[in-house]
């Protein structure tokens, strides 16, 4: 949050009407005229916006800061004093973050250890050195690959809960990449498959992202991905 507040205004006229889904309120029925209902609308994309935040806010002194700007009425708190509020709030966001981050890469580890613990018994898994565990699904009978070559693969990534992260398969188009280039589970992963193979990799969160997971996979998460090798490029 930078201590200037030039521009907000205009920010939250770009936030998602995504409210109109929410439930009726008895509120609505006083909105009789456009400014009020252009005030509500806009009342209600920024409610929207801070809700998600890591900080707990009293929406009464909310109101009152934006009726305080809205009227010009001098400011019940000093410039000065705001602008260490500001850091106060960014500090308690970070460290709110911080430990929620922490808390979900301790649970994202904990279901990978567990998850791979007991897939590694399951019918045709084999683990490799690494921790690496893969289900040959389509064995394949063309070349196998090595870490400077470039590959060709259709492939589906899901969390071990289900849920898909990423699929070429949805775009309808194969990805090309050195095998070099991409996280360690894929490429010792696709390095066992030959030309025509389909595998699944249960890939160990230290050979993904790590802590590092980015939006939509998390922290420390144990990945699973489906990977189809059609060619090799030398």
């Amino acid at each position: 949050m930078k201590s200037s507040h030039r521009g907000s205004c205009l920010s939250l006229l770009v936030v998602p009407v995504l409210f109109w889904t929410m439930p009726a309120h008895s509120a609505s029925s006083k909105l009789d005229n456009f400014e009020k209902k252009a005030g509500y609308v806009l009342g209600l994309q920024m409610g929207a916006r801070f809700k998600g935040i890591p900080l707990k806010l009293d929406s009464e002194a909310m109101l009152q800061g934006i009726r305080d700007g809205l009227e010009g009425t001098k400011p019940a708190i000093e410039q000065e004093e705001a602008m260490q509020i500001e850091k106060q709030m960014e500090e308690k966001m970070r460290q709110e973050m911080a430990s929620r981050t922490q808390a979900l890469a301790d649970k994202n580890l904990k279901e990978g250890v567990d998850f791979l613990t007991k897939n590694k018994s399951e019918k045709g898994v084999v683990t490799t050195a690494s921790g690496l565990q893969y289900l040959v699904l389509t064995q394949g009978n063309g070349p196998k690959p090595t870490p400077t070559d470039k590959v060709q693969v259709h492939y589906k990534g899901t969390l071990l809960d289900g849920t898909e992260f990423d699929s070429s398969y949805k775009r309808n188009k194969p990805v090309t990449f050195p095998l070099g280039n991409v996280i360690p589970g894929w490429t010792e992963g696709v390095q066992l498959m030959n030309v025509g193979s389909k595998y699944r990799l249960f890939i160990p969160s230290e050979l993904a992202y790590g802590k590092q997971g980015p939006r939509g996979i998390g922290p420390n998460a144990t990945l699973v991905f489906e990977i189809e090798l059609l060619a090799i490029e030398k």
